[in-house]
């Protein structure tokens, strides 16, 4: 029996061989309010489940709701600006 194999050597470098393009790093750090404010959401969350939620808690999770909501907002609006041919 004769084994097939490759006769060339992989030419493009795997996913994660690579690093980040400009155009990748530009878009996380455009991201990282939404990614800030769901952070915050999230640990409000967990500081909750750690004990009978109180009104603190509550207030705390409502106003990191409020801040997600507003990044991503925000974050629509700048996307919405950045395209080409669109009216602002």
């Amino acid at each position: 029996m004769k084994h097939i194999g490759a006769v060339q050597a992989v030419v493009t470098a795997g996913l994660s061989d690579r690093e980040p393009t400009a155009a990748e790093l530009d878009a996380i750090e455009q991201e990282m309010p939404v990614i800030r404010a769901e952070v915050e959401l999230l640990d409000a969350q967990i500081i909750a489940l750690d004990h009978t939620p109180n009104e603190v808690d509550a207030r705390r999770i409502r106003r990191a709701s409020r801040k997600v909501l507003a990044a991503r907002l925000a974050a629509a609006n700048l996307t919405v600006m950045r395209i080409p041919g669109a009216s602002a």
